[in-house]
């Protein structure tokens, strides 16, 4: 697996906090102890050189977009925006912010360019950095009304500044911004208190890695995946340690302590572990089962040792087992799985997660991240139509390639099919198809619940090294979530 796509997820797998003995993960870095990679770009700037080679074939840090998102139109059809600033023959200047590395940079300022020179009248100041530094800025920002007219948004922060009132309603711009496109169990990944706030630019689907040819080395044949059950999966994977364990190969890598695990296995026995209005949130039966589970894959060898699992958890992509040909199956948001194919050399694949009940994984969409508006903005129309042209427009989309997302329009879809590669092709396709099954997606995080995954690690953990029983885990799991609602 990788990090919640929060993953890409979000959209990136970003590094893992490893579990300290007992399962407690370490405390994430301060955010003054990182390099930062600050950079504002000013409101017009002139005859820029770019390098996009570096990041077009990205795929193992994108997320896929699966519907339509929008017209598909070149920036000459894109919505025009009225303005006072631009009837009266003044520049509409909008602030733009993103977290990411150079290679990101690189192409979102070439799409601003593009932007820009279609759009006169209109100019973008470009703000970004990395991860923990941008969210202290954006926070710092906002507090004091300065937030930047279009943001970058992760599936972690989205609650917090969107039950504030801190993001635009982005169906109120429908001159400027096309969503009616882009289908529900998409577009409501970025639903706050009813209200869409976030255009998902990617999508990552909790799924199943699989490494076939160390299947076909252990003779044993992949179940199918549209009918299989746990117990199934797990038979597979034990039968796999029994064959090649001597070569150091598991079945699977490690199961337990990671909240994506419970999510899936929670909405599998029709609950959730931060239910909407309706739904019924994860039961003590839920969580007992879920880590007799684990447990009955330790004990089968469907899994290695917890000791041998929180090595596996904490080690680079690069060295996980899944990476070097050591674990046949790997639980992980399908996104990631170019990453994995690049670091094993095997051309891996993906499949349905395992279910409770045969034929139903009940599997979802999950957004890496959004564009959203602050709902402060001078210029809403404006900034409606800059998120328009990043997700709806086709030469926007030669340019930004698959590092954010592979959308799903038709005609984009089209036009950025040469930059992928075979396994990106795969894992498209794969999504294509889990979009006839997916089903509501979850609520996102709740701003109360940010430390849940680590606090589900350290019980999960517990559990596992055989601290706790799955029944005192399972009421430590509800206690938390009690604890969350007072």
């Amino acid at each position: 697996m990788v990090a919640r796509i929060t993953s890409g997820s979000g959209d990136e797998a970003r590094p893992r906090r490893p579990l300290r003995p007992g399962g407690v993960r370490s405390p994430r870095p301060c955010a003054s102890t990182l390099r930062r990679h600050p950079m504002t770009r000013p409101a017009h700037r002139t005859g820029r050189n770019r390098t996009l080679a570096t990041a077009v074939g990205l795929f193992a840090s994108c997320s896929l977009v699966l519907t339509a998102c929008g017209q598909g139109e070149t920036p000459d059809d894109t919505p025009a925006a009225d303005s006072d600033a631009a009837e009266s023959g003044g520049d509409v200047n909008l602030r733009f912010t993103w977290w990411g590395a150079d290679a990101r940079a690189q192409i979102t300022e070439e799409v601003i360019d593009q932007f820009e020179q279609k759009n006169p009248g209109i100019t973008v100041t470009t703000e970004w950095g990395i991860w923990d530094g941008y969210w202290d800025k954006l926070s710092t920002s906002a507090a004091a009304g300065d937030m930047p007219d279009v943001v970058q948004m992760d599936e972690s922060q989205i609650d917090a500044y969107g039950s504030s009132g801190q993001l635009l309603d982005l169906e109120s711009q429908p001159d400027a911004l096309d969503v009616s496109t882009i289908a529900p169990e998409v577009l409501n990944t970025g639903e706050v208190d009813g209200t869409i706030v976030g255009a998902p630019v990617g999508i990552g689907i909790y799924s199943l890695g699989v490494n076939e040819d160390l299947l076909a080395q252990a003779g044993v044949e992949m179940p199918d995946d549209k009918t299989w059950t746990w117990d199934e999966f797990i038979d597979a994977a034990a039968e796999v340690t029994a064959q090649l364990g001597d070569q150091g190969v598991t079945g699977l890598d490690w199961w337990g302590f990671d909240s994506p695990e419970i999510g899936a296995f929670a909405r599998q026995n029709g609950e959730e572990v931060f239910p909407k209005e309706g739904q019924d949130q994860v039961s003590k039966e839920t969580l007992t089962a879920f880590f007799e589970q684990a447990l009955e894959m330790v004990e089968t060898g469907a899994t290695p040792q917890p000791s041998v699992q929180n090595e596996n958890i904490i080690k680079s992509l690069e060295q996980q087992p899944f990476g070097t040909n050591k674990s046949a199956f790997h639980f992980q948001f399908h996104t990631q799985i170019q990453a994995f194919v690049d670091a094993s050399g095997t051309e891996l694949k993906l499949h349905r997660l395992p279910a409770v009940e045969s034929g139903k994984p009940n599997m979802v969409n999950k957004a890496s991240m959004y564009w959203s508006i602050s709902a402060d903005s001078e210029h809403p129309a404006e900034a409606a139509q800059l998120v328009d042209f990043l997700i709806n427009d086709v030469d926007a989309a030669k340019v930004l390639g698959v590092e954010r997302g592979v959308p799903a329009n038709p005609e984009i879809q089209e036009a950025i099919q040469p930059q992928l590669s075979p396994t990106g092709v795969m894992a498209t396709e794969f999504a294509a198809t889990m979009q006839e099954e997916v089903i509501d997606p979850p609520q996102v995080t709740p701003d109360f619940a940010s430390d849940f995954d680590a606090e589900f690690g350290r019980i999960g953990s517990g559990v596992l090294f055989g601290q706790t029983s799955p029944e005192e885990g399972a009421q430590a799991v509800l206690d938390i979530l009690e604890n969350y609602e007072r």
